[in-house]
């Protein structure tokens, strides 16, 4: 028991107690001698009673049957789109009773290749997560979404448009390959790596930048109002998505026409060059 609780996030089912060869009258023992704690009806937490938010996902899922799964919001959380933690949503079929702190979705089926399994939790895929969160979130939060899929690198438009396929009729459809076209800036971010290049233009004799300033109401990384000059520290992975790189010249062009020279640099080592720059502009 304590194995298989080990593997999944130390939940389990009262079907898979049954199959290790527990009787009722074991399961209740246990149940009154503290070492199995109820989540959801028919799953158990062993030896413990704080559960994961892990944990209480596949409990719910595991309280739904075999059909069951994580979506929408939950599933989207998995998958590294949104922010925060969710509500559990699950989707399972039509006909079950819901259950307290569980969003439930029905539907009469989902398609076996819209399943797979992450971290041991039934959940939906990508493709049809975002297909799911097109119904629930508002068009920016979804195109954040989509953002967070491709910055991942598992976002497959080809999956997407398959996963669509399986679910005809959903006017949410439009709303998703809206999302998909979207130009709209991801959210800002203040990392290591800028502060670090802050403290290396210092150390190289440069004056003192304002740091994620804005400037004619966008928001840059490093900024010399003297020089006219704006740094923006690129990640080799943040950058490199579609919907990024037309953001970037958007942005640069739009800084240029007010006289402001972009340097974009990956690494904190070209400081140096970013102080030759500034020599030259003022």
């Amino acid at each position: 028991m304590a194995e298989l609780a080990g593997r999944q996030h130390g939940v389990v089912s009262i079907r898979q107690l049954r199959a290790l060869g527990a009787s009722k009258d074991a399961v209740s023992r246990r149940v009154a001698a503290g070492r199995l704690h109820r989540v959801h009806r028919r799953v158990y937490a062993v030896g413990h009673t704080a559960p994961t938010w892990d944990a209480r996902c596949l409990a719910a899922v595991m309280s739904f049957g075999s059909e069951a799964l994580l979506t929408h919001r939950a599933a989207a959380h998995r998958w590294l789109l949104v922010s925060g933690t969710p509500a559990i949503e699950i989707t399972a079929p039509r006909g079950c009773a819901p259950r307290e702190g569980i969003v439930v979705h029905r539907s009469r089926a989902v398609a076996p290749e819209d399943r797979t399994v992450l971290d041991g939790i039934p959940v939906t895929t990508v493709a049809r997560t975002l297909v799911d969160l097109a119904e629930v979130l508002t068009e920016r939060r979804l195109a954040d979404a989509v953002h967070q899929a491709e910055f991942h690198r598992v976002l497959d438009l080809n999956e997407i448009d398959a996963a669509l396929g399986r679910v005809p009729g959903r006017a949410s459809r439009h709303k998703l390959h809206r999302a998909l076209a979207s130009d709209d800036p991801p959210p800002a971010s203040r990392n290591d790596g800028e502060r670090l290049l802050h403290e290396l233009c210092v150390q190289h004799g440069l004056p003192r930048p304002q740091a994620n300033a804005s400037v004619g109401g966008l928001e840059v990384d490093l900024y010399w109002p003297e020089a006219g000059l704006v740094v923006e520290l690129d990640g080799r992975d943040a950058h490199m998505t579609r919907r990024a790189f037309r953001e970037d010249r958007r942005r640069d062009r739009a800084l240029a026409a007010r006289g402001i020279q972009v340097m974009r640099v990956t690494d904190v080592a070209e400081a140096a060059e970013i102080r030759a720059v500034y020599a030259i502009r003022t």
